[in-house]
């Protein structure tokens, strides 16, 4: 088992854009990939992306039976998904309540896409093609951002709805349990 640090806003490696995986079913990445998910559960993460542990690639985990940060969502398949693209199946988008692992103790209101279809490959090198909507779509996005260099704050689109954890509880706009993605 292999906990690694989770890089934190701040730092440069989290703005960059991550390159293709072009080796599948390597011991290296099966080594970064149980990393990843050891780190993810650790952490108690819903999702983790490569960058956020210092690994410049395009590959993404995420997934959970029931999780006590996300008590109100739907279980969201374990998934280990490489080279992602994510298409909007319509153009409905909902508002929700964001944290990341590498932006701790904060939240913020961010737009996502409600119904959307991935694809990309598992380990192996098969393809993946999924349809996610709700709590789902959002950890995939969320997570997918990362690969892009982008992370949740620059999706905002107000400010306003952006804190601490407890403040945000303290004033009412943050209702329940603490939630990291």
């Amino acid at each position: 088992m292999a906990v690694l640090p989770v890089l934190r806003m701040g730092d440069p490696a989290l703005l960059l854009r991550c390159n293709q995986i072009t080796e599948f079913d390597t011991a290296e990445l099966h080594q970064l990939i149980e990393d990843m998910l050891d780190t993810m559960a650790a952490e108690k993460g819903a999702g983790l992306a490569a960058p956020q542990i210092g690994h410049k690639l395009r590959l993404v985990v995420f997934g959970f039976e029931d999780n006590p940060r996300y008590p109100d969502a739907d279980a969201v398949p374990k998934t280990i998904l490489i080279n992602p693209v994510i298409t909007p199946l319509d153009e409905t988008m909902e508002d929700g309540w964001e944290g990341c692992l590498s932006v701790p103790g904060l939240r913020g209101l961010v737009p996502r896409y409600c119904n959307i279809e991935y694809t990309g490959f598992d380990p192996s090198g098969n393809p993946i093609k999924l349809r996610a909507s709700g709590f789902h779509a959002r950890v995939v996005q969320h997570e997918c951002d990362h690969l892009d260099g982008i992370l949740y704050p620059q999706r905002m689109a107000d400010l306003a709805h952006f804190g601490y954890i407890d403040e945000l509880q303290q004033s009412g706009q943050l209702i329940g349990p603490p939630r990291d993605d």
